[in-house]
């Protein structure tokens, strides 16, 4: 297949859809990892299309969704002192502990929405006199950007430019979500973009741990369909091994350039997730050969911690204890326009996701 147009054919998802209901016998939990692959189920109707005892639990894969409030708090902080913010979109109305970084633009703050970091790093050349900082969110898959960024800024001599870091990884989060004692998780689909950088080798240990199997998906509903069937597949015939579903975008080292560039600038360290708790291991941190453009040490700000909203789910949701639907501020005191958490006002939440496409119909 060549285009994009052939892994939604329905046609197509139909066939593994039959064999799935075929071939299924006993009750199956599968994660899907990534808030894509989510938005994907249910905005394509899915888990309704599944049979009854093939259950999708939706993952932590957002990596808005899992940054916690303090750090927003230290990006708000940040704007409230003259400093110039950049972010991309998708982080600007997620709520902090008293506000979102869009309301503290809208009390005065320079935040500037970039689709790039290093646009980011061209304001601070364009703006000598005032400090710059990038909102750096995201998993492994932004990383790179983020790290060229810091390069670029090197090279280019720029002093007034620093990284407000927050990258989480996937493999720590998994590891964690199947040690929980109240675990349900019978396979996994793993993040495709995710892999495409990282490739998949991290995921074999995991595999051999925990005797559970994990099949790479891409986000089409083609992609997931057929990766939930090769789940499905080897759970019934008593399997576990790692799949590549997304082999025509996801190699087994994935991409070295991408690798060496976030090695060169991050290294691995302990992380805080929303609603989870620290991680140990489970993000990365700027080197301390680049510790001028950390964000966190440059402003002193670290010292910033805050409590999670205590109506908030999303610690429920993002481990797959529970679905959006069964907390009891969905649709209520928590909307897109006013949301408790970030799942619900995130492109990639399960709870935006349950909120614009099913209704609140989903019961199961």
């Amino acid at each position: 297949m060549k285009y994009l147009s052939e892994y939604r054919n329905f046609e197509a998802t139909k066939k593994y859809l039959e064999e799935i209901h075929k071939i299924a016998s006993k009750d199956w939990n599968i994660m899907e990892i990534c808030g894509g692959q989510t938005h994907s189920l249910v905005r394509n109707g899915i888990l309704e299309l599944l049979p009854e005892h093939v259950r999708m639990i939706h993952g932590p894969g957002c990596p808005v969704c899992v940054t916690p409030l303090n750090l927003i708090d230290k990006a708000i902080e940040l704007l409230e002192n003259n400093v110039i913010v950049c972010s991309f979109g998708d982080m600007i109305r997620v709520p902090g502990s008293k506000k979102s970084l869009l309301e503290a633009k809208a009390n005065g703050g320079d935040l500037r929405i970039l689709y790039s970091p290093i646009e980011a790093v061209s304001i601070a050349k364009e703006n000598p006199d005032k400090e710059v900082v990038f909102f750096a969110v995201g998993f492994e898959t932004t990383a790179p950007a983020n790290a060229l960024s810091v390069l670029h800024a090197e090279k280019e001599g720029i002093t007034n430019y620093s990284i407000l870091a927050s990258h989480v990884l996937v493999p720590p989060a998994m590891e964690a979500i199947l040690d929980d004692e109240f675990c349900t998780i019978n396979a996994f689909l793993g993040a495709g973009h995710v892999c495409a950088i990282m490739g998949i080798q991290e995921y074999y240990p995991l595999v051999e741990k925990y005797r559970i199997p994990i099949v790479v998906t891409g986000f089409e509903p083609l992609d997931l369909v057929q990766g939930i069937y090769m789940a499905v597949k080897q759970l019934e015939e008593g399997r576990c091994t790692l799949e590549n579903q997304y082999a025509r975008v996801v190699k087994q080292d994935g991409n070295k350039a991408a690798k060496d560039v976030i090695n060169k600038v991050f290294e691995v360290g302990d992380r805080e997730w929303r609603g989870i708790g620290e991680i140990p291991h489970s993000g990365y941190v700027i080197r301390e050969a680049y510790k001028k453009y950390d964000a966190e040490a440059k402003f002193e700000i670290s010292n910033i911690k805050v409590p999670e909203n205590s109506k908030c789910i999303a610690g429920e949701i993002l481990r797959g204890i529970k679905k959006p639907h069964q907390c009891d501020q969905f649709g209520k005191a928590c909307t897109p326009s006013n949301p408790l958490g970030a799942p619900m006002v995130s492109s990639e939440g399960a709870c935006a996701a349950y909120f614009h496409f099913t209704d609140n119909l989903i019961t199961s």
